[in-house]
Parts: C-alpha cells; sequence; structure tokens
C-alpha cells in the first residue's frame, strides 16, 4: 500500500477480536499488537507507529531517556524493556508478544498509558497513542523530535568514541523476522 495515496475510504476498521467490520483491504499486519494494546489500554483512542528517526537501528534506547531530549515528559521511562523478543516469542507469536512487551512493561512499574502515551520497544519501531487521533498523531511527531535530538547526539558523540557502536545490533532472530515479514514466501507485511 502506497500511504501517499492512502485515502479515509482505504481503512479497515476491526472490532478487538480483529475481525473486519468496515473495509475491502486487508487490516495492519500489526493489528494483533494494535488489540493486544486497545485491549490491555482501554481509555487509549488511538495507537501509532513509526517515526522515522526512532526505529531500528535508530538511536540507542537508552539516548532517547535523556531529559534534555524529552521536555514534555511524553516518555518518562521509555522501554518495553531492554532486549529486542526472544528467537522463542518471534517464533511464537512476534505481533502478539511485540504487544504483551509493553503491556507488561507498564504493568510492572504502575504505568499509566494515557500519562505515558507511547514507548520504545527494542528492534521494532516506537507505539504511541492518545485519547484521541489527534492526539496520538501529536505525540508521533514529539518522539520523532526527540529520537532526531538523540540521533544527532550519538553522531556527535560517535565523532570522539566508537566504543559504542555495538549497541545498534539487533538480533539476528529479529532480523530474519522482519525481512521474512516484509518479503518472505509468505510475507503478512502490508494491506494489499
Amino acid at each position: 500500500m502506497d500511504y501517499a495515496s492512502l485515502t479515509p475510504a482505504d481503512l479497515v476498521v476491526t472490532n478487538l477480536d480483529g475481525k473486519i467490520v468496515e473495509g475491502n483491504l486487508r487490516p495492519s499486519s500489526d493489528l494483533d499488537t494494535h488489540t493486544y494494546l486497545y485491549r490491555e489500554f482501554p481509555r487509549s483512542a488511538a495507537s501509532s507507529t513509526p517515526t522515522p528517526s526512532s526505529q531500528p537501528p535508530g538511536p540507542r534506547l537508552d539516548a532517547l531517556s535523556l531529559p534534555r531530549h524529552n521536555p514534555r515528559r511524553l516518555l518518562p521511562r521509555p522501554r518495553s524493556r531492554h532486549r529486542a523478543l526472544t528467537a522463542e516469542e518471534v517464533a511464537e507469536a512476534y505481533v502478539r508478544n511485540t504487544a504483551a512487551v509493553i503491556v507488561r512493561r507498564f504493568r510492572a512499574e504502575n504505568l499509566d498509558p494515557l500519562a505515558v502515551p507511547g514507548v520504545l520497544v527494542a528492534g521494532h519501531a516506537p507505539f504511541v497513542w492518545g485519547k484521541t487521533v489527534a492526539e496520538a498523531v501529536q505525540h508521533a511527531d514529539v518522539l520523532e523530535y526527540i529520537a532526531r535530538l538523540a540521533f544527532r547526539t550519538i553522531l556527535l558523540r560517535s565523532a570522539f568514541d566508537l566504543s559504542g557502536a555495538s549497541d545498534f545490533a539487533i538480533p539476528a532472530c529479529v532480523s530474519e523476522h522482519h525481512y521474512q515479514r516484509k518479503h518472505g514466501p509468505k510475507a503478512t507485511y502490508g494491506q494489499l
């Protein structure tokens, strides 16, 4: 699907069980992640991904948590966890387990999803949400701005110290999964 040509008529509406209610295209390949988050965070009206600068292999997760990059406190504790999904989690249910690590982090730290309207997910694009679609888009814009600042900080640091280069590595199982879901013989990524 060419996102530039997307219109409201192209959108697919589903219920919380993932059943199509309205629309002719397939829903997002990340539908299970979104419905899981909607079920677990019921006051959130919208979920949105991704922002270009905050996707792997974008800024290190810890760089985005620096207070000077986060003036609105959009993401005070932004990580679902410090590592990407394991090979077992990827094989079992990659899309569902992406949401599960987000929910576990919020439950473990008693975080209110509306007070912390976004999360970075290691090895995956971030997720943001809001009470409305407009608010979710605003949170995505703020996250993108924070990610660009963090990335520039990393670039400046790299001019002086290259020792952190391995922090950008994504486990092979996650990288392979991303490739296969987009380009493999059983590709599921996209809406066509």
